[in-house]
């Protein structure tokens, strides 16, 4: 962890520096993490309790999810993939992932599946909602990547009954996070070397 006390950064400052933390690690490195940390999800009671479990594609050094995508169908899971609501703007809907899936690359440069009514799943069906961040602190505070749309997506997940996991590099890990009132801290991150749970 680093030693700087980043609570006296900005949010911006904090976002970028842990981009470039991130960006730094060798493409090995981001292989070997990428296998860790889906054993370690994998391993994790929620995830192997769930039928349906959301992921994201990384992008940008994120902790590399395919490893984890590929243990998940191996297992049995439905796994889903969010996408750009087209109607709700700030929004996400959560598609059908498959190895047939198409893909294609929406307006923040991210690819997402063709969307396809037929095979949204309603949040509330949703058993695990694996959600990525920038950084995570102490406490279990998450800072995304600013468009708030894991914000939104979380803001009734006890109500819906679904368990968000943050997933993410052990270098992503901050002492403290200023927190804005919009936050909405996990319950749990799943890194490489740990799972925390709060």
């Amino acid at each position: 962890m680093t030693q700087l006390p980043e609570i006296s950064l900005s949010r911006q400052e904090i976002r970028r520096m842990i981009r470039q933390r991130r960006r730094a690690l060798t493409p090995e490195q981001q292989r070997r993490f990428g296998q860790q940390a889906a054993a370690r999800m994998l391993s994790f009671p929620p995830v192997v309790m769930a039928h349906t479990v959301a992921v994201f594609l990384s992008f940008d050094g994120e902790l590399d999810t395919q490893p984890l995508i590929e243990q998940l169908w191996q297992a049995g899971k439905r796994v889903y993939l969010p996408v750009l609501h087209p109607f709700s703007p700030g929004n996400l809907l959560f598609l059908h992932y498959h190895s047939q899936s198409a893909l294609v690359t929406n307006h923040l440069k991210i690819q997402e599946p063709r969307l396809d009514v037929r095979d949204v799943l309603p949040l509330p069906k949703l058993d695990v909602l694996v959600t990525p961040l920038v950084a995570f602190d102490e406490d279990g505070q998450r800072l995304g990547m600013g468009g708030g749309f894991y914000d939104r997506t979380l803001q009734n997940w006890q109500q819906h009954k679904i368990l968000p996991v943050g997933y993410a590099h052990d270098c992503q890990l901050v002492e403290k996070l200023p927190v804005e009132e919009w936050d909405i801290p996990l319950p749990a991150v799943v890194t490489p070397s740990k799972v925390w749970e709060w």
